[in-house]
């Protein structure tokens, strides 16, 4: 007797532990308690609560902390691998799908931005931009800041020589040695190319002739901007000349605030873009401002996606033929989201698509002309 109760005992003890590890084991369809939510307290009525929306399973395991991360950074969970192939292969309709009412399957088009512009940012952080051109610049800007430095100590220096040699009762010999060191930076300004007392009419005749055309862009960009510090470019309108002034001071400054600032206000190029999608269908009346919104934020997403995809494989053997297919690709990926997203004819799509390719560097470089504003006024 004691015996089965001792067995019925450990039965008992067995259960509620298993009940605690795993509370829902066993559980049936129709049981009269009915699970609850456990964020709101909604009676439950399947997979998901219809109240907050949070899943009935709770996990407490390890892998849920990944889980956790990667659903708080992205918010994509299982939503990524309905929209990407959509994005890159049939992107008019994943435009279409998501404009007429299909969210809960898709990443929302500012979502997929967002990710975009974090996923680029940090891939050029860790590898940089690649191409000469983009290090020449970074070196051409390096150089002219450290020439402009020394320009500004040697003009200290010989304005420094001309005050002493103003004054009276200086003794030959000291006038002499001041005159002397005045001539050696006179000549040192002149080797790197800042001979600052020039006539007139050679400023004027530089200002024709412009900067001379060299076949390495560091140094056309060193030449470039010596050329224009040189002759003090005149808008009329101080705050400008002020940050010109400041720019061609410190040219390496105004390049790092462009690349900081090209992720603060990437979504810029969301408004700077409506505009043209609008002259593509002008005085339509089938298509919104919200359609336009969602065509432009899903088409820049894949355009920073595929630059990142094309950055990535240049770090291999595959560098080149992936430049020259995403040149081929991007305009043909234009035209089928055109075609698929505003059910456009194929006539219509093919000249709206080269009309876009256009109206896209126009918005790119408004784009770059409001970063270098903001790069120089700050």
């Amino acid at each position: 007797m004691t015996g089965d109760i001792e067995g019925i005992g450990n039965a008992v003890t067995a259960g509620l532990a298993a009940r605690t590890v795993e509370p829902r084991h066993g559980e049936a369809v129709g049981r009269a308690t009915p699970m609850r939510c456990l964020n709101c307290g909604t009676t439950l009525a399947g997979s998901h609560c219809h109240h907050c929306g949070q899943r009935a399973d709770v996990h407490r395991s390890f892998g849920a902390i990944g889980h956790d991360l990667v659903h708080a950074i992205f918010h994509f969970e299982g939503k990524i691998w309905n929209t990407l192939p959509l994005l890159a292969w049939r992107p008019g309709d994943l435009t279409r799908r998501y404009i007429h009412g299909e969210r809960a399957r898709f990443i929302s088009p500012l979502a997929l931005f967002l990710f975009a512009v974090f996923l680029t940012y940090a891939v050029l952080a860790m590898i940089g931009s690649g191409g000469d051109f983009g290090s020449a610049l970074s070196k051409a800007a390096d150089e002219q800041t450290r020439t402009t430095a020394i320009k500004d100590s040697i003009q200290m220096e010989v304005d420094r020589i001309d005050a002493a040699l103003a004054k009276t009762g200086l003794a030959d010999n000291r006038r002499r040695a001041l005159e002397s060191e005045r001539a050696v930076l006179q000549q040192s300004a002149a080797y790197l190319g800042v001979a600052r007392a020039r006539s007139r009419n050679e400023r004027v005749a530089d200002r024709a002739a412009g900067p001379p055309v060299l076949d390495d862009p560091r140094d056309q960009v060193a030449t470039s901007a010596d050329f224009i510090s040189r002759n003090k470019v005149d808008t009329g309108i101080p705050i400008i000349d002020e940050g010109l002034k400041k720019a061609f001071a410190n040219p390496a400054l105004v390049l790092y605030k462009l690349q900081a600032n090209a992720y603060k206000f990437a979504w810029a190029l969301i408004p700077l873009s409506l505009p043209f999608m609008w002259l593509l269908y002008p005085f339509s009346r089938r298509f919104h401002t919200y359609d336009h919104f969602v065509f432009v934020t899903y088409s820049i997403s894949f355009m920073l996606l595929l630059f990142v995809v094309v950055r990535l494989l240049n770090l291999t053997i595959f560098g080149e033929a992936a430049i020259f297919f995403a040149m081929l690709y991007v305009p043909f990926h234009m035209y089928r989201q055109l075609r698929g997203a505003y059910r456009s004819s194929r006539f219509g799509a093919f000249v709206r698509a080269n009309l876009l390719l256009f109206f896209s560097l126009f918005a790119v470089i408004w784009f770059m002309l409001l970063l270098l504003a903001l790069g120089v006024s700050g």
